[in-house]
């Protein structure tokens, strides 16, 4: 569906497509909601009072408060927050839907936006019309649109629905198509809200593979999530909005574990939250000591690595102890070799009786996506009562199936709070640790599966060497 050509010049890949500067967003609050269900005698006496204090200022919301966002070419950045944080609006605001109140709002390059789903089609026009219509809107004649038809089609898969009209469409479908209209313009900026939420797990790796394919040409994108995962593989950096407030940004992961921190909050410690999160300064990539793979021997204990982005939760009712990394000797390290075996080992407090435990422990790339992890107990067997002041020993036995870099563990212990299944206590980010490069290692990317690669000379079977003599 793509095609070679790069979307940005050369010369202009260092260029901003978005910059937004003290952009505030305010609706007057119609007064009419409370005061019809005054008296009107009532409501002109208090009418009168407030015009002979001076002029009368309408109540207004703030959906947005002074925000100040820069995105460049092949960026993608990530927008986070509570339900009714802003984030929408936002997005409407830079696609032009709507007008800001205050600030500067610049962009550079055509943007494609699947904001509501669904938006832009006429429901009784088949997807077939709906992609002619829509391409229009955005600046593609009809002869083009024809010359990629097949594309739209391949890319949406939706069969003989196409010549259907999308009101028929199941919530999914309708992704599948728009998708497959915003991207056939390939456009220079592509807003995406929470859209590819309803797709399948199938389509949307095949959307998120498109998208990195249009970030390699240049292509910006801004995308709306609450799926942090998502977030943390597609996203270079991140925003954070509560209340219409840009509270922190920076790299994902930061973001991303700032936004966990306030998803899980209590509400009445929201606000003590938020001031928190205000003032912490985005913390760089964990210090990774610099290996030449020469496999002479290295100390397995580095003092300098840390973990930076250690966020821990709440306790309700146990408290997670010492954590550390153990190698097979009982030493405690935080170097390992590939395919060793080590443990992680922690204690756990009780402070009050619980049931139903079980713990738990996660390892995680530095940039935060999840690789594997383990739980003590299946939910049938968990321990069914552990009593107030009981401390319990934890050990995870794993081998170090990883290749050379930084990577971090969770711990956590699970039960019951107030009758539903939650942690009494979790730790993210509790350790950080980091696999010793090898002279001459052949595995790539990060897991290694301990492959036992061969290569051989073959004879060719009779019927090639037959074919390739005719």
């Amino acid at each position: 569906m793509a095609q070679d050509a790069p979307i940005l010049a050369e010369h202009d890949q260092d260029a901003w497509r978005i910059r937004l500067r003290g952009v505030t967003k305010r609706y007057p609050i119609p007064e009419s909601t409370q005061a019809s269900q005054r008296q009107p005698i009532k409501r002109a006496f208090e009418w009168a009072c407030r015009r002979a204090q001076g002029p009368i200022e309408a109540p207004e919301f703030t959906a947005l408060r002074d925000i100040d966002l820069e995105v460049r070419p092949s960026e993608c950045v990530g927008i986070l927050g509570l339900n009714g944080s802003g984030k929408s609006t936002l997005l409407q605001i830079i696609c032009g839907i709507l007008d800001h109140s205050e600030g500067t709002v610049e962009v550079r390059g055509r943007i494609a936006a699947l904001l509501e789903l669904g938006s832009g089609f006429d429901p009784d026009f088949t997807g077939r019309e709906n992609v002619f219509l829509n391409a229009s809107i955005l600046g593609l004649g009809k002869k083009q649109v024809q010359e990629r038809f097949h594309e739209v089609e391949a890319f949406a898969d939706i069969g003989t629905f196409i010549d259907q009209p999308v009101r028929t469409y199941s919530s999914g479908m309708l992704m599948r198509l728009a998708f497959a209209v915003q991207i056939l313009v390939e456009p220079e900026i592509l807003i995406v809200d929470e859209a590819l939420a309803v797709g399948d797990a199938a389509f949307q790796r095949k959307c998120f593979s498109r998208i990195e394919q249009l970030r390699a040409k240049g292509m910006t994108i801004l995308f709306v999530s609450h799926d942090q995962s998502a977030v943390l593989n597609l996203c270079d950096r991140a925003m954070l909005l509560y209340q219409g407030d840009s509270i922190c940004s920076g790299n994902a992961k930061f973001v991303t574990a700032q936004y966990e921190k306030l998803l899980h909050a209590p509400h009445a410690q929201r606000s003590r939250l938020v001031e928190e999160i205000r003032v912490l300064t985005d913390y760089e990539d964990e210090p990774e000591a610099e290996d030449d793979g020469s496999n002479e021997a290295v100390s397995e204990v580095d003092p300098d690595l840390n973990s930076r982005s250690r966020l821990e939760y709440p306790s309700h009712g146990a408290y997670i102890r010492n954590p550390r990394l153990l190698d097979e000797s009982g030493e405690e390290v935080n170097r390992l070799h590939r395919r060793g075996f080590y443990t992680l080992a922690y204690e756990v407090e009780f402070h009050r009786d619980c049931e139903h435990v079980a713990f738990a422990m996660l390892i995680k790339t530095k940039e935060g996506r999840e690789l594997g992890g383990c739980r003590s107990h299946p939910n049938h067997q968990r321990i069914q009562h552990v009593s107030k002041g009981e401390i319990k020993r934890v050990r995870f036995r794993f081998q170090a199936l990883l290749n050379h870099g930084v990577y971090f563990m969770n711990t956590g212990v699970e039960g019951y709070v107030d009758d539903s299944p939650s942690y009494l206590h979790r730790i993210v980010d509790v350790l950080a640790f980091q696999i010793i490069a090898e002279k001459g290692a052949l595995p790539t990317s990060v897991v290694d599966f301990a492959f036992d690669p061969s290569v051989e000379d073959a004879a060719l079977p009779i019927e090639v060497e037959v074919r390739a003599e005719a």
